[in-house]
């Protein structure tokens, strides 16, 4: 048999347990992770832009440089729901020195 403070230890426990499983600080920060690529992007493909949605915006496709096959892949563009107040700024990819990085599409005021 338990002892009564053994259990209200134990029960103790399980509840700073579930606390701190079910407890989700909010997010503020964020962590981008830079590959350079030595081998420049070939040119963007011409996409005809469907017509338009309601509540969503067009997002070109890109270029993805695929490390296993050592070569660009291309994504076709997509729909990417609006957000009021905002505008959507498109990925793209940039220069420094020799190397090329790719920044990711963002929304911005």
């Amino acid at each position: 048999m338990i002892s009564m403070t053994r259990k209200l230890a134990l029960v103790a426990g399980i509840g700073l347990a579930l606390a701190g499983v079910s407890h989700t600080p909010p997010a503020t920060a964020q962590v981008s992770v830079g590959v350079g690529i030595h081998v420049a992007p070939p040119a963007p493909r011409y996409e005809r832009m469907p017509p338009a949605r309601r509540g969503f915006i067009w997002s070109q496709g890109y270029w993805r440089w695929e490390p296993r096959a050592h070569r660009y892949v291309w994504v076709p563009g997509t729909w990417v729901r609006a957000r009021a107040g905002y505008r959507w700024y498109p990925g793209v990819w940039v220069r420094r020195g020799p190397s090329w990085y790719w920044r990711d599409g963002y929304w911005g005021r």
